[in-house]
């Protein structure tokens, strides 16, 4: 039996979707045997390969007081801290946490400031790399890591799909919560600047989304903006539903 890798993108509040989507594979019994993920893909797959339920991870987050995750830095590189998203995702995944210590195995993609590359990490301590897979630039401060400086990975590639390709018996399902919506409505200036990285950082998927065998983006997704975490059960509910509705696609594939 073939068996599912999931490229899981970023997306802000919409990668609430990927649980909803990951739900729906465990009700349907499809065998995911690895992740890759960037950003908000990259703590949704880390939490569930880290055995939590899909479920109880949106029970986390909605329970999660989340100005606490927005304490000004006062910094020349980023305007928030990660200190405090540090304490939350350690409360919950332990601060030594390694990736051998996962069920399944997961990649993570962060962006080399300096290099102007994409860094990928799969082994060795776990939260440095899930940190800074999640460092949206200017917002929050890069992540000093192996001596590099480090930000979200979806900067460069917002559907890591590289580490899943080429393995046997892997079929590959991209997963991918930024649809880009045609009638959005752009009334000042910091919905100018979200239209115009949701853009730019859309145009590096494409080619990936034509390496998977499968790709679920779903539409609704595109009236939803990266901050609706508070529609965190409406977010969930669209990806559940969308895989549901792609079900016998997700069948063949196994």
């Amino acid at each position: 039996m073939a068996q599912l890798g999931l490229a899981l993108s970023g997306g802000g509040a919409r990668g609430i979707a990927h649980l909803g989507v990951l739900a729906a594979l465990d009700e349907l019994h499809l065998p995911v045997a690895r992740l890759a993920g960037v950003s908000s893909g990259a703590i949704a797959g880390v939490f569930y390969a880290a055995g939590f339920a899909p479920r109880e991870i949106l029970r986390l987050l909605m329970a999660t007081n989340l100005f606490r995750l927005t304490r000004p830095a006062f910094s020349r590189f980023g305007l928030l801290h990660l200190d405090a998203v540090e304490q939350l995702l350690a409360r919950h995944l332990g601060s030594t946490l390694n990736f051998e210590d996962l069920n399944r195995p997961v990649t993570l993609v962060a962006t080399d400031l300096m290099a102007g590359g994409s860094v990928y990490f799969s082994t060795g301590p776990l939260l440095p790399p899930l940190l800074a897979s999640s460092a949206v630039p200017i917002v929050y401060r890069p992540v000093e890591y192996q001596g590099r400086q480090l930000v979200d990975g979806g900067l460069l590639n917002n559907l890591p799909v590289e580490p899943l390709l080429g393995q046997d018996g892997l079929r590959v399902v991209g997963v991918h919560c930024n649809p880009v919506n045609p009638e959005a409505r752009i009334p000042n200036f910091r919905r100018l600047v979200e239209r115009t990285l949701h853009l730019a950082i859309n145009a590096n998927t494409a080619a990936r989304k034509n390496q998977c065998h499968l790709l679920l983006e779903p539409p609704e997704l595109r009236h939803y903006r990266p901050l609706s975490y508070k529609r965190g059960p409406a977010l969930f509910d669209i990806g559940y539903r969308y895989a549901m509705s792609r079900a016998a696609e997700l069948q063949a594939l196994v």
